[in-house]
């Protein structure tokens, strides 16, 4: 049985970093959805498309190229902003779905972190983590980042937290797979935690069913 660890939680939660922590610990593999969304965002940009037209969105997921995932022109904000607008739209979000849960079937364990993955995705995942902060932390979070990324010329913190906000909004409340916590998920609020301790949180929080299922694979 593969084990499936879902990480859902809204952007500069800490999600991404957990889940890759998660995944180095217990020698899984990892996938970041929103490198898929942020990808196609990108995709309709270069093709000068309109990210609000469902067509030119389809037509990029259709054509994503999974190598670039590592790429640093995905983790702008401006392709953070499109991935958003891109990912509201029903042919889409059914375009990666396959792709997502065919990687979720890799033995032996996954960890997925996105934003449905926990109630979409991988509704039957081992276990599933949501993970939130404040806006006005998930800004600071994202200012820090972004200013370190190109010191000459740090963002506006105001700016960032409107952008958040913005997409904290419309993420919420499209009316395919809006971001929301799984009924069964665990729930880990980072504000006033570093990463070191949120890794700690969310180690505790999923380790007893990670270990439960190896224990019962061990027996049979």
């Amino acid at each position: 049985m593969t084990i499936i660890i879902a990480v859902d939680g809204p952007a500069a939660s800490g999600k991404g970093t957990l889940a890759k922590k998660l995944a180095k610990h217990f020698g899984f593999h990892h996938l970041d959805s929103g490198a898929l969304y942020r990808l196609v965002g990108l995709g309709v940009a270069e093709a000068h498309g309109d990210p609000k037209k469902e067509a030119d969105a389809v037509e990029a997921a259709r054509h994503i190229d999974h190598r670039r995932a590592d790429d640093p022109a995905i983790r702008t904000a401006a392709v953070g902003m499109l991935a958003s607008i891109v990912s509201a739209h029903p042919a889409v979000r059914q375009a990666l779905l396959d792709y997502q849960r065919t990687f979720a079937k890799l033995p032996p364990g996954t960890v997925i972190d996105g934003r449905d993955i926990g109630t979409v995705v991988c509704p039957d995942a081992t276990v599933k983590l949501f993970v939130d902060a404040s806006a006005e932390v998930r800004a600071h979070r994202r200012w820090l980042e972004l200013s370190a990324a190109n010191p000459g010329d740090p963002p506006d913190e105001a700016r960032l937290l409107a952008e958040i906000q913005e997409r904290d909004a419309r993420d919420r409340t499209r009316a395919v797979a809006p971001l929301k916590p799984a009924d069964d998920a665990q729930l880990l609020d980072t504000s006033n935690l570093d990463i070191d301790a949120a890794f700690a949180a969310a180690l505790a929080l999923v380790s007893p069913a990670v270990e439960n299922v190896l224990a019962s694979s061990a027996k049979g």
